[in-house]
C-alpha cells in the first residue's frame, strides 16, 4: 500500500473510531438518564431531591463537548489543516529570510 493510501485509510480508521465513540457516548447518557429517571420517579428513590437532573445536565453537556470535537473540530483542524497551517507559516519565514539577505546585500558598505 502506498504512503498516501495508507494516510487516507488511518486517516478513515480514525474518524470512524471516534464517532463509534460518540455513538456509543449518547448511548450510554440515554440509558444512565433512563435508569435515573426510572429509579427516582417511579421507585420514589430519593425523590426529594433532584441529584439526577444535575447529573443528567452535566453529562450532557460534556456530550455536546465530545460531539462538537468529534464532528466540528476535528472536521476541520486535521493533518491536512495542520500541514497547510505549516508551510504557510514556512513560506512566510523564508519571505522574511530573503527579504531581510536582500535589505543586507542593497546596503552600502559603512566606512
Amino acid at each position: 500500500m502506498k504512503t498516501e493510501q495508507h494516510e487516507l485509510y488511518e486517516y478513515a480508521r480514525k474518524r470512524i473510531k471516534q464517532k463509534r465513540i460518540v455513538y456509543f457516548h449518547f448511548v450510554l447518557l440515554f440509558l444512565v438518564a433512563l435508569f435515573l429517571f426510572v429509579s427516582t420517579k417511579v421507585f420514589n428513590f430519593n425523590q426529594d431531591a433532584n441529584w439526577h437532573i444535575w447529573l443528567i445536565t452535566v453529562w450532557l453537556f460534556v456530550f455536546i463537548l465530545h460531539f462538537i470535537k468529534v464532528f466540528i473540530t476535528d472536521r476541520f483542524m486535521n493533518k491536512n489543516w495542520e500541514r497547510e497551517q505549516i508551510d504557510r507559516l514556512v513560506a512566510l519565514q523564508e519571505k522574511k529570510i530573503t527579504e531581510l539577505s536582500n535589505q543586507i546585500n542593497e546596503e552600502p558598505p559603512t566606512k
